[in-house]
């Protein structure tokens, strides 16, 4: 277990619900560096599809763990882990706030309760199981991982190809499952931080509201050059079958390049993923009972609390 001896201030919510914007008045007012808690802004290159902070917002204020890493490297919850400590480590050290912001609820989960540190990892296993995906497809390599761990199954979505990877990796390294060996750490109480001063908030906002939120910055992305951004992806020789290119926005525009669907076809099926995704988001965020709940509009109530919580 690592001290984190920064006041940490945690943001997470749904794709698409303003946790960006909502961010940036938090970093200002309470003198905050950013680290980005999403799985998808490591990559570079990867910008339009993962709704990035732009250049010149990241010129504002200081944002880390953007940009660490190139589409066909593996970056998983052990990695985040280790590299969020390290920024943690720096921030403590420039005595200023920690703004721990995104979507990702597994690397939320692997911050505070930890997750086992030697999770094996064979890269000729990995690239063997990326070929069976190409010709198998990911319905059937999840039934192998359903029937080998019950619980992984249940928990990893079909379309989550890098996690259904990473799930029967594990398995064929070791001869344990996923389940067994993220169990033991918890057990253990291993590779977890320790935060002397932390106050978690969660951005919400109705249902209805969302989807339209979804919906227009699905359009958005498309109007701003996503399809173009896998385009040059593509040439830079990082091809549709790797687990970043299979990300929500990412796969989608494969298939349109792949003439599968119509760009109005992709839209649609776009929107309705990132919803689907929005849900298994907040099913990830409602289970975290120390999460203390707000919409946009009440950000005065959540100045108020964090001031009040961390005497900042």
């Amino acid at each position: 277990m690592k001290s984190v001896d920064c006041p940490v201030i945690v943001l997470v919510g749904p794709t698409a619900v303003g946790k960006t914007e909502l961010s940036f008045r938090l970093a200002e007012q309470f003198n905050c560096e950013i680290i980005s808690m999403d799985s998808m802004q490591v990559y570079r290159g990867m910008d339009i599809g993962t709704a990035k902070p732009s250049l010149e917002e990241r010129a504002q204020l200081p944002h880390h763990l953007i940009d660490i890493a190139e589409p066909d490297e593996q970056y998983d919850a052990a990695r985040f882990v280790r590299d969020a400590l390290t920024v943690f480590e720096g921030i403590a050290a420039r005595r200023k706030t920690a703004l721990l912001t995104g979507g990702t609820g597994l690397y939320l989960k692997a911050l505070f309760e930890g997750l086992f540190n030697a999770l094996p990892t064979n890269p000729e296993i990995r690239e063997q199981l990326r070929r069976r995906l190409e010709l198998e497809g990911r319905t059937v390599l999840h039934a192998e991982l359903s029937r080998i761990d019950p619980a992984a199954g249940a928990r990893i979505h079909p379309n989550d190809t890098q996690r259904l990877l990473r799930g029967l990796e594990i398995f064929q390294a070791s001869g344990r499952t996923w389940t067994e060996l993220i169990e033991e750490q918890k057990q253990a109480g291993q590779g977890r931080a320790a935060f002397s001063r932390v106050y978690l908030a969660g951005l919400r906002c109705d249902k209805t509201e969302l989807h339209e939120r979804i919906a227009r910055r699905s359009l958005a992305m498309i109007e701003s050059g996503l399809i173009e951004e896998v385009e040059r992806l593509r040439q830079l020789g990082y091809g549709p079958e790797l687990p970043s290119m299979q990300a929500i926005g990412y796969r989608h525009v494969n298939r349109l390049l792949a003439d599968e669907w119509t760009q109005a076809e992709m839209l649609d099926q776009l929107i309705l993923d990132t919803r689907r995704y929005a849900k298994r988001q907040m099913t990830w965020f409602t289970a975290n009972k120390e999460l203390r709940w707000f919409r946009r509009e009440e950000y005065e109530l959540m100045a108020d609390e964090i001031t009040s919580n961390l005497s900042i």
